[in-house]
């Protein structure tokens, strides 16, 4: 009874003691780690390594390591552990969605984070004592609830989520409070982001940098499977294997679980002593939905489209997402093609328009979109007069009320319009015009950089109407990654040459903000810039609104009955008598 328990490598632990309950894990029941996981769980055990990073894609059980390092800390080694959460809803999620579940599923666990506390101290969802030591989950987002907390382990998820505030880097702020404990433990694991800003990269950087590497059946040498090695016949993504870079066979999926099952970690900088980094991406996956053929697959779905391709290396691939920089005038220009307004083709299913506001005149931009993502903007309008004038807004009114012809034989209407209303001068002015027309869907913005939603209703109103706020950060980002790396947008060729120079007018630049790299948009020197704009809020209209398109699609083909008008009850009685008539 009084020997104390064995020390266990935390892999053996986690397997031997963590139950998974049924509703979190599609394999419930006593865990059982993948080849790749037990360096990596017995990495975060080990008293001589000081920080574990993980660069990881999703669904590779990182969650578990989390839960499982925090039981196993809990009943071996009762100490202060702070868990380090993006955001608050995130906190509560993990610790209600998690580790309740889980520690209630675990027999070794189960009760030790009772609400029955002594006298004079008191349990919340977050914030749980036990004897010995507490666990607290605190959202990054908020630097406030990181003071006053000292703790010996720091487990930080999905630290590219996490933004520098004005305090500085949570992550940094969170290490802060381990100074205290010689033994402290950090273990940083996120999906990366951007190459550039990415704060899991940089820490792998640092690291010992072990990669898991699969040996080939044929030739037996060790290889970390890259994408690049993944080949498949033309338009069929089923037929995905692995090309060995040593002896150039071709490797089907069928050894994949061989191959997995004997690889090893290897450290590219072993002079690195307390410091374990792995990368991992889900091409070393052994779950079905992680085949090289689907893989396969879904790259070909979203290849065309920046956003869909971002998320495939960074959530995949487990790479940082390197972007455009900047937008080339010329090339752009060279790409307008045969459409307007008047000309509108056949795949333009919606329609938005963003309007800037200048104080002697208005610029819109008319943007039509398509059901594979695309964008064509149709037309840039320049309505001139002051922004006092009533005729002013009198003209975008009716620019907004018009109906365009379309190929399928019906009409397209506006669907949203976005008008800026940032500058404090434009504001009450703005505001007037687009409270009575909220119902048709045409708004009041505010641009705010930083991660921020395309598109945000405020709860409060200014002068009894709306505000929304656009992230124009990550729309410039669509925009630019869009014209970058495909024809995703498309342009008139109505279009005047100086839009194609005022669409250029920003570049993205990585500035230091409290010593941590943040990506940021600035202006060229001696260029406008109200046709990027007025685009970025075209945009966020798009983002603002949802449309069937098969529906629409099909209403525009079928214009006759849908325009055909409608006779008053008077006029439906009077041609039933006359028809009664005629026949008698």
């Amino acid at each position: 009874m009084l020997r104390p328990p064995p020390r266990l490598p935390l892999s053996q632990w986690i397997e031997g003691n963590l139950r998974l309950p049924e509703g979190i894990s599609a394999l419930p029941g006593r865990v059982h780690l993948w080849p790749y996981q037990p360096a990596i769980a017995d990495a975060i055990g080990d008293p001589a390594i000081e920080r574990v990073t993980l660069v990881k894609p999703v669904r590779v059980g990182f969650t578990t390591f989390l839960t499982g390092a925090i039981g196993s800390f809990i009943v071996n080694e009762p100490c202060p552990v702070l868990v380090l959460q993006p955001t608050e809803a995130d906190a509560r999620d993990y610790v209600v969605s998690d580790i309740e579940p889980i520690f209630d599923a675990t027999p070794s666990l189960a009760g030790i984070l009772s609400d029955d506390m002594p006298e004079g101290e008191r349990n919340t969802l977050l914030h749980r004592r036990f004897p010995g030591g507490s666990l607290k989950v605190v959202a990054a987002k908020s630097p406030r609830n990181l003071r006053r907390h000292t703790a010996r382990v720091l487990l930080v998820d999905e630290a590219d989520a996490m933004e520098v505030g004005k305090e500085g880097n949570p992550i940094r702020l969170g290490e802060r409070r381990t100074l205290s404990f010689a033994n402290r433990k950090i273990v940083i694991g996120s999906t990366p982001s951007f190459e550039d800003t990415s704060h899991v990269l940089r820490e792998y950087a640092e690291s010992d940098q072990r990669i898991f590497e699969v040996p080939c059946p044929q030739c037996c040498v060790f290889t970390e499977i890259m994408w690049r090695h993944i080949e498949w016949e033309q338009d069929k993504p089923e037929t995905a294997a692995f090309r060995c870079p040593h002896c150039k066979e071709l490797i089907h999926e069928r050894h994949k679980p061989a191959m997995v099952k004997a690889g090893r970690w290897r450290a590219q900088k072993p002079e690195v002593s307390s410091h374990a980094g792995f990368r991992l991406n889900a091409l070393v996956s052994l779950l079905a939905n992680a085949s090289w053929g689907k893989l396969a697959k879904e790259f070909l779905q979203g290849k065309d489209d920046p956003s869909e391709l971002q998320t495939f290396t960074n959530t995949i691939l487990a790479e940082g997402w390197s972007g455009a920089a900047e937008i080339d005038e010329n090339d752009v220009a060279s790409r307008a093609e045969p459409f307007s307004l008047e000309a509108i083709p056949p795949e333009v299913l919606v329609i938005t328009i963003g309007v800037d506001v200048q104080d002697d005149r208005l610029e819109a931009t008319v943007c039509g979109h398509t059901k594979t993502h695309g964008c064509l903007v149709l037309g840039h309008i320049e309505i001139w007069g002051s922004y006092l004038d009533d005729t002013t807004w009198f003209e975008l009114d009716e620019l907004l009320k018009t109906r365009w012809p379309h190929p399928h034989g019906g009409r397209l209407k506006v669907d949203a319009a976005c008008i800026d209303a940032g500058d404090g001068e434009h504001l009450e002015r703005v505001l007037s015009f687009t409270g009575p027309r909220l119902s048709r869907r045409v708004w009041a913005i505010k641009g705010a950089s930083g991660a921020r939603p395309a598109f945000q209703i405020s709860k409060s109103k200014i002068k009894g109407a709306r505000l929304a706020i656009v992230g124009v950060d990550g729309l410039k980002g669509q925009i630019f990654e869009k014209l970058a790396r495909g024809r995703m947008i498309r342009f008139s060729d109505s279009l005047a040459p100086v839009y194609f120079e005022q669409l250029s007018s920003e570049r993205r630049v990585v500035r230091y903000r409290k010593g941590q790299p943040v990506r940021t948009f600035v202006r060229i020197a001696g260029r406008r810039a109200e046709a990027l704009d007025a685009l970025v809020y075209s945009f966020a209209a798009r983002s603002a609104v949802q449309v069937q398109l098969a529906a629409r699609e099909a209403a525009l083909k079928e214009p006759a009955a849908s325009a055909k008008p409608k006779q008053s009850p008077a006029a439906n009685w009077a041609s039933s008598w006359a028809n009664r008539f005629n026949k008698g």
